[in-house]
């Protein structure tokens, strides 16, 4: 038996699967208290249940995503290490930053030291300016660490309360705005990230369960969740992957649709091709800035059930935040359920608040007029994000093969509604975009099913220097020994494919070499003398993406 769970900023939704048929599910509402919250939706699927008899329980949350998309993390300062080469007006980054003097070459050598005086007063400009949490990335840190460490070092002695993020633990390939952007994320959302998963954690022991425990990542596969904590910001978009897998389990093999998952905070699309949810080439973009994030190709959009709206003169204005639950359920300010209730498009909530809320925003004779303006405004900024993204889709290299079979220019015209706010919604939107829509069973909880449906991954990652004669698995710690100057890509992949291979089998994984993907390949070749000296290679592979199965018919809907 398998779990998934999904922790939203709204609902935490839970369902429990056995033999690809959903035996359970469950909605509890994501208040303050978040363990509550978790332990009631796992009361719920697991009445009558022994908790030994689970097998896996898989969690994916939009907390990361919804904190981004409503800008409530925590305050970070950067400490950049370029080098040569770039004019340093180009790393403008939303944040205090103060470049740093010092040289890593490419081959993990130091040119340049670092100035002792300079990063004195670096730190001392941060202090003044209040921060608590400092970013430390140098261009060439995965190549050699001593200088990120060394300033670590220095922080530490200064200002022990600080929090230090280093960028090679960040990001460990060599793009460097991308490793910027994902160090800074990773320090503004790990403090909030751990706090999450202290909760999981303490849900499951209380609740006695001791079953395999993991959290869905942006790109749709797994991590242990001993691990995820090193690594945060690869969890920026697993609510959006838990619903684009959740509805890749619940429609027919071989779809092609947009997904439109509505939820109280955002709204979060994706796209699959043929029976395949896309796969961003250039990694997750946050804020219009890319990321060394692997990620689906999702965007989350602030405007959900519950975002804020208030009157501006004769306007309404959708606010991209959420205050609390809609009015007709005891919230504080009018939100787009309210318009949905008085609509009778939901039966959430009280008819009457409801009412109230509209006449908040206008005249309460006009309360149906002001709900279908207000759902008009919803369908159009949905609506408009979805073409907004077909722009950015029609780009992916997977899309443009997808156009190439279809032996014409042509949009998928299916959009597959799923969270809570799906009913009164997407078939608007289907509308608006000249599309169909399908609203599958459980779309309420979609996510949870996606969760739980998602394959098990391991990942492993290969670094070797042939002219040291040496090579790295990093996830194993292990280092062998390259015996020829001639060591190639194909050698080094030959090699990490065999360890992840057994890796897998003790995971209890039966993996065959063609289905392993190759996430990460780079090889740099080594000048000297106008001859190469040796060869710099980088690989990650990972076990298959994917989903267990699709869901069968059986089970309630909670």
């Amino acid at each position: 038996m398998y779990i998934g769970v999904d922790v939203g900023g709204t609902y935490t939704d839970a369902v429990l699967l056995e033999k690809n048929q959903i035996k359970a599910s469950a909605k509890a509402p994501s208040g303050k208290n978040l363990l509550g919250s978790i332990l009631e939706a796992l009361d719920k699927v697991l009445q009558d249940v022994d908790p030994g008899r689970l097998k896996r329980i898989v969690f994916s949350t939009t907390m990361i995503t919804n904190l981004i998309a409503e800008r409530k993390y925590d305050p970070v300062a950067l400490l950049l290490i370029p080098g040569p080469g770039l004019s340093y007006t180009y790393y403008q980054f939303n944040t205090f930053t103060r470049i740093l003097t010092g040289t890593i070459d490419y081959r993990g050598r130091e040119t340049v030291s670092l100035k002792e005086r300079e990063v004195e007063a670096a730190l001392d400009e941060i202090a003044d300016q209040g921060f608590k949490k400092v970013c430390v990335i140098g261009k060439f840190s995965p190549r050699n660490t001593s200088h990120e460490k060394r300033l670590a070092m220095r922080i530490k002695e200064k200002y022990p309360d600080w929090e230090v993020e280093l960028g090679h633990l960040a990001g460990g390939q060599l793009n460097f705005p991308r490793r910027v952007v994902t160090t800074y994320l990773t320090a503004a959302t790990r403090e909030s990230f751990h706090h999450f998963l202290n909760l999981v954690r303490q849900s499951l022991a209380e609740r006695q369960i001791t079953a395999e425990a993991l959290i869905l990542k942006a790109d749709g596969g797994t991590l242990p969740m001993e691990n995820s904590d090193k690594i945060p910001v690869e969890t920026i978009f697993s609510g959006p992957a838990a619903s684009t897998l959740g509805a890749l389990a619940l429609t027919s093999p071989g779809e092609t649709a947009v997904i439109a998952d509505i939820g109280g905070t955002t709204t979060d699309l994706a796209l699959i091709l043929n029976g395949q949810p896309l796969l961003s080439a250039k990694g997750a973009r946050i804020e219009g800035q890319l990321t060394q994030v692997r990620t689906l190709a999702v965007k989350s959009v602030p405007i959900g059930g519950d975002s804020v709206l208030e009157r501006m003169g004769n306007e309404i204005i959708i606010h991209g935040k959420r205050m609390g639950p809609a009015y007709c359920m005891g919230g504080p300010v009018p939100t787009p359920t309210d318009a949905l209730r008085v609509l009778g498009l939901t039966t959430l909530g009280d008819q009457n608040r409801a009412a109230e809320a509209m006449a908040i925003l206008g005249e309460r004779n006009g309360s149906r007029v002001i709900a279908e303006k207000i759902l008009n405004l919803v369908v159009d900024g949905i609506s408009s994000q979805i073409n907004k993204m077909f722009q950015e889709w029609e780009l992916e290299p997977a899309y443009r093969v997808w156009e190439i079979l279809q032996k014409r220019k042509v949009r998928p015209s299916t959009v597959v509604g799923v969270g809570g706010g799906a009913n009164g919604l997407v078939d608007r939107i289907a509308e608006k975009l000249g599309s169909r829509s399908i609203i599958p069973p459980y779309a309420a909880v979609a996510n949870a099913v996606g969760a739980a449906v998602a394959k098990t991954t391991l990942q492993l990652s290969l670094r070797a220097d042939t002219e040291r004669g040496s090579y790295l698995l990093q996830e194993e710690g292990f280092e062998g020994k390259i015996d020829s100057k001639q060591f190639n890509e194909k050698q080094a992949l030959d090699i990490v494919r065999e360890r992840l291979i057994r890796m897998a089998a003790r995971h209890g994984l039966d993996v065959k070499p063609e289905q392993l993907e190759v996430t990460h390949q780079e090889v740099f070749n080594m000048v000297r003398d106008w001859q190469t000296k040796g060869r710099l290679i980088d690989i990650t592979v990972q076990t298959p993406r994917g989903i267990t199965g699709r869901i069968e018919a059986g089970g309630q809907e909670g």
